[in-house]
């Protein structure tokens, strides 16, 4: 696994966008997406030679995000890149880690299948398909 970017919550992520450019030099890399499933919206932000910026705006109230960006927001999660999402899955619970999202499609990703680990401390873990395509991940509901 390799590491894709750093999840950010932000109240705006209009205002998130101005901020990373003004006062880091970071570029919008995509159009704000908005993802249903997680209520959210997304942008990624670039800059040459440094990691992806995720920005997470949550698009209501019951976004699993929205008290958090209520508090300020901050990191949310560092997201992997994984090969095989399923065997990454099952390796990070052998080692005590819990499922938080399960497999879906994510919709920043292509649709590319994406899970969320919750790994101590607070702090997420993302693992993202590095097949874009979308394909469907059978797992037996009790691997959750």
């Amino acid at each position: 696994m390799i590491i894709d970017h750093i999840g950010i919550v932000v109240k705006s992520v209009k205002d998130g966008i101005a901020h990373w450019e003004k006062v880091f030099d970071y570029k919008q890399k995509t159009e704000i997406v908005v993802n249903t499933r997680q209520k959210v919206k997304v942008v990624f932000l670039e800059k040459k030679g440094s990691i992806l910026i995720k920005l997470i705006e949550p698009t209501d109230a019951t976004s699993n995000v929205f008290a958090f960006s209520m508090k300020g927001g901050g990191l949310h999660h560092i997201c992997f890149k994984c090969e095989d999402l399923s065997t990454e899955i099952s390796e990070l619970k052998k080692k005590g880690l819990r499922v938080i999202v399960k497999p879906e499609p994510g919709e920043a990703f292509e649709n590319g299948d994406i899970a969320f680990i919750y790994a101590r401390n607070n702090l997420n873990i993302e693992l993202i398909d590095t097949d874009k395509k979308a394909k469907i991940i059978k797992m037996e509901s009790n691997d959750f």
